[in-house]
């Protein structure tokens, strides 16, 4: 019997210090910009697009090229509201995610009106895994990317979206489904740089070619598109990042992340 626990003590002990080490090493990648795209093909993202299971990339929508990752409209006949989002396969907490991105070609036919030069960055997202397959949009907080379409009339970017969530903007409940950013309008098919600051479920801020254009807090769960009617009110603490497909061409490079706090 002795000889039992005395066994059982040292596989106690060891396996405490190797939870420890593995801890280490984990808080050892906080800090450090971690690649997420790396160029070449879509390894470590997930496609769902609407109408279709997790997995299916129809006309490959979703594709890399030239060290970019494209979103692509060539093998559609019609867009038919076939909204599409590409996640990344870890959620994440607390973070900095920068990227480039830029808008290219024409918009598919079939495509919404306010969708031409439109795109996002879908950050706290629910995972795909989660998504009812006719599901538009996921659950998630949006920063919402838009291009100029008209020389002197304005289109900010990085503009705050929110399907099924709420946030605050000066302690005022935002339940406005859009909220503008107070960016430049950029024309064209030129590479803009977007930053988003993530901390948890208190502040959230983007910034456009380094100027900080809007910022918010308390991300929650709610709203008319909330699909998972059963964490209403909660907060959003952690989650999914997606890049969207909302029927008008857009590419997205140089794609890291600087982890804070990783989700639990």
């Amino acid at each position: 019997m002795k000889y039992s626990i005395n066994l059982f003590l040292f596989a106690t002990i060891m396996l405490a210090f190797i939870r420890c080490k593995s801890t280490q090493k984990t808080e050892a990648r906080t800090n450090e910009w971690v690649q997420l795209f790396n160029g070449k093909d879509l390894n470590n993202w997930h496609v769902k697009i609407k109408g279709y299971p997790l997995g299916e990339n129809i006309y490959n929508t979703f594709r890399v090229e030239n060290g970019a990752l494209q979103v692509n409209y060539d093998g559609y006949n019609e867009f038919d509201r076939r909204f599409g989002h590409i996640f990344y396969k870890n959620p994440y907490a607390s973070y900095i995610l920068k990227l480039q991105y830029r808008f290219i070609g024409s918009q598919v036919k079939g495509g919404e009106g306010w969708a031409q030069k439109n795109s996002g960055v879908m950050i706290h997202a629910q995972s795909p895994q989660s998504m009812n397959v006719n599901q538009d949009f996921p659950v998630s907080i949006e920063v919402q990317l838009l291009g100029g379409l008209t020389k002197g009339k304005e289109r900010s970017t990085a503009n705050l979206c929110t399907p099924g969530t709420y946030v605050l903007i000066n302690d005022k409940l935002v339940t406005a489904h859009c909220t503008p950013s107070t960016s430049k309008t950029y024309y064209g098919n030129q590479w803009v740089d977007l930053e988003v600051l993530v901390l948890g479920d208190s502040l959230i801020s983007h910034k456009v070619n380094g100027k900080t254009v809007i910022s918010y807090a308390k991300p929650q769960i709610g709203g008319e598109h909330n699909t998972l009617k059963n964490k209403e009110g909660e907060p959003l603490t952690a989650g999914y990042i997606a890049l969207q497909s909302e029927s008008h061409p857009v590419e997205f490079k140089n794609i890291y992340l600087k982890v804070l706090a990783f989700a639990k």
